[in-house]
């Protein structure tokens, strides 16, 4: 990790892959599944993460002597069954290629194929930490899971849409697609500083621009992992020290930066961000890359808005 501070400077930047997810960000992740006829046909995927305990909840009773695991001596605690609920707690983090088999057999007879793997980077940054299984698709119990299943993502698309939509004609929005273009000369904004870092991933330098009432950041991303696409996962602004969450425009030249390729995403910040009960505050911008670590971290001195 490089700690860059320029002096007398109205702002100091950090570039990081952080090992580590926030652990009072981490939301808790509560999944429902739905067996099909034919559950022994269709292995499903739970997604575990080092030192956090996953949880399998069934209807039924599982039976301990038939609920097995393969191959994950040194990587997983042996697995507890409790009834009608089976906990996994792996010792480490997996690694992206790894994947543990798992049948969990009911007091009934059926057994249920499962695939222990990482988190999917793309879709989410943390493990699940309660799987409720469903045999029966007609239980009462079932449906409700599935209608709040589907209410929450029908509230998610609808946040969306709407987000979308305000995007289309947010000014914001516009002066960060044409920063990420690469068309400066078409925007208020001036450099302030500059500065770079370099971890076993990514090559980033990053630019921060004031602009009249308005701040932005450019960060030049070069991709020199040698598998893995780079792309953003999420951005989020918060005031300093009290993390009052600001809303913030990001747009990128590309959606994923291919290995040995580059690109750029730029963020724009109204100076509205900064003021909070009618008090000037600082701002940290955080960037998180696919895999849901945290890539960059930006502390934004008020005094950075010109007036």
């Amino acid at each position: 990790m490089r700690l860059l501070l320029p002096f007398q400077s109205a702002l100091f930047v950090v570039l990081v892959a952080s090992a580590a997810l926030a652990g009072e960000r981490e939301k808790r992740a509560l999944r429902t599944v739905l067996l099909s006829e034919h559950a022994e046909e269709d292995t499903h995927r739970i997604y575990v993460k080092g030192q956090v305990i996953t949880t399998l909840r069934f209807e039924t009773p599982v039976d301990p002597d038939k609920t097995k695991m393969i191959g994950w001596e040194g990587r997983i605690e042996p697995l507890a069954v409790v009834r009608n609920k089976v906990i996994l707690e792996p010792l480490h983090d997996l690694n992206d290629d790894e994947a543990i088999p798992m049948v969990v057999t009911l007091m009934d007879g059926t057994e249920v194929p499962f695939l222990l793997r990482p988190p999917r980077h793309k879709d989410w940054g943390w493990s699940d930490q309660q799987v409720d299984v469903f045999k029966n698709r007609e239980s009462h119990a079932a449906m409700h899971a599935a209608l709040l299943d589907a209410l929450e993502k029908n509230a998610k698309l609808s946040s969306e849409n709407e987000r979308f939509r305000k995007e289309e004609t947010s000014e914001d929005h516009a002066l960060a697609a044409l920063l990420a273009s690469g068309a400066l000369e078409q925007t208020p904004f001036i450099p302030k500083e500059t500065f770079s870092g370099k971890d076993e991933d990514s090559d980033v330098r990053a630019t921060v621009f004031r602009g009249k009432d308005k701040v932005a950041v450019i960060f030049k991303v070069k991709n020199i992992h040698a598998e893995n696409p780079w792309s953003v996962q999420r951005v989020q602004l918060s005031t300093l020290p009290d993390g009052k969450e600001r809303s913030v425009a990001v747009r990128s030249s590309v959606r994923e930066i291919p290995p040995g390729g580059s690109g750029v995403v730029a963020i724009v910040a109204d100076g509205s961000a900064f003021m909070d009960e009618g008090v000037l505050k600082d701002l940290y911008l955080e960037v998180y890359r696919q895999d849901g670590r945290l890539q960059a971290y930006v502390a934004l001195a008020h005094r950075l808005i010109a007036r």
